[in-house]
Parts: structure tokens; sequence; C-alpha cells
């Protein structure tokens, strides 16, 4: 999928809390952990918010031992999105190379999807919902756009067989995405809502939509 932007990201989670700091030799510092931590205080504080020093204090390491690793915060910023996005691709890419009907891989395809935008939520707030960074933009622009046309080729495959209501694939592709978006975004930034539990939701929703688009 393409990513995208909605409002008041940097308030959906509270600040990440200050680590204590690794003593020298204490370990190897691990890319992994920061890219972690980055993704917290991204979503907690924004772009211009998040510091090299706020990640590096949240890791536990001193700024000089993170630079050992990255260039700056742009390129932490760009490693998360191409994470989250490379994964999706894998998934829509096997998904949609399936021997099944059309309609049972669109499912699986926005299945997988919400499943995760709710199973790693700051990397989903970053890459969908964040206001965008030209950098990190045009860094992962060529795996969002692979993401959603292997997703529309699925929704074209049902529209050549005669199966869409809508009789535009475009539109029904953009519709369906963005009803799955509204829900995931409004679960992960709403988390006091009595939310039903999430494996029911999204199959309700994705029946109800597909019911609506798709003929028998």
């Amino acid at each position: 999928m393409i990513s995208g932007g909605c409002q008041g990201v940097e308030a959906v989670l509270n600040k990440p809390v200050k680590s204590a700091r690794k003593a020298k030799g204490d370990g190897h510092l691990r890319r992994i952990e920061i890219l972690e931590a980055a993704e917290r205080i991204f979503v907690a504080d924004g772009y211009e918010g998040a510091t090299i020093r706020k990640i590096a204090d949240e890791v536990g390491v001193s700024s000089t031992a993170l630079y050992m690793h990255f260039r700056d915060k742009d390129e932490i910023l760009h490693e998360i999105c191409l994470g989250a996005l490379q994964t999706l691709l894998q998934q829509n890419t096997q998904i949609a190379a399936m021997p099944a009907d059309p309609v049972t891989r669109l499912r699986l395809l926005l299945q997988a999807y919400m499943r995760m935008g709710l199973e790693h939520p700051n990397a989903y707030l970053l890459v969908y919902c964040a206001p965008q960074r030209l950098g990190a933009q045009a860094a992962t622009a060529d795996a969002a756009q692979k993401c959603y046309a292997a997703y529309a080729g699925v929704v074209n495959e049902i529209a050549a067989d005669g199966r869409l209501r809508s009789g535009d694939a475009d539109i029904a592709a953009q519709a369906l995405w963005a009803a799955c978006h509204g829900l995931v975004a409004l679960m992960i930034t709403r988390p006091t809502v009595d939310w039903a539990p999430a494996d029911e939701l999204t199959s309700l929703l994705l029946e109800g939509l597909l019911h609506g688009l798709v003929t028998d």
C-alpha cells in the first residue's frame, strides 16, 4: 500500500521512558535496539522532536556510539519505514501469486495489511499516518508502489471476471484500502475505546466490504 497521512500522530503514544545508560563495554549495540527506540520516539515526539540524543538515551548508549551505526535520524527513519514496507511487500507478493480465487486472495491481502498495522503500531503510524519527510518518502516510494500494485492487481482480476459491482477497479481498490486503514488507525490511536476483538472486528469489516463490492 502507498504511505499516507493522518492528523495528531505525535500525541498518540506516551513519551518513552529513558533507560539507564549502559556501561562502556556492557554488551554490543544492536541496530534493532536503535530502530525500536526510534520508532517510539518518532511517534511520540514527531520528527523534529526526535533527536539523536533522545534516541541514544532511550537505548542507553552515547550519541557517539549511535553515530557508529546511523549517519543521522533521516537514515534511521528511512530504515524503519523501508523495513515495514518490505515486510508488507513480501506478504503481498506471496498472497497475490497464490493459486486461489481472486476474492479469497483479496481478503487475505487486506487481512495481512490490517494485521501488520495492529501488530506493529509504531511502524504503521510512521509509514501510513505521520507527516512524510521528503527523504524517507523518496527512499521508500518504490516499495510502497510495489505493495499497492500487488494488491490492486488482484482487484483488477476480480473486475476482469465481471464480479466487481462498482465497475471501476481503481476506485474499488482505493475504497477498500481506505476503509481498512481507517479501522487500523482508529484502533491504534484510540486505545481507550472498548473495541471488539480485533480478529472479529476486521473479519466483519471485510465481509461487509466484499459483500457490497463483489458479486458471487
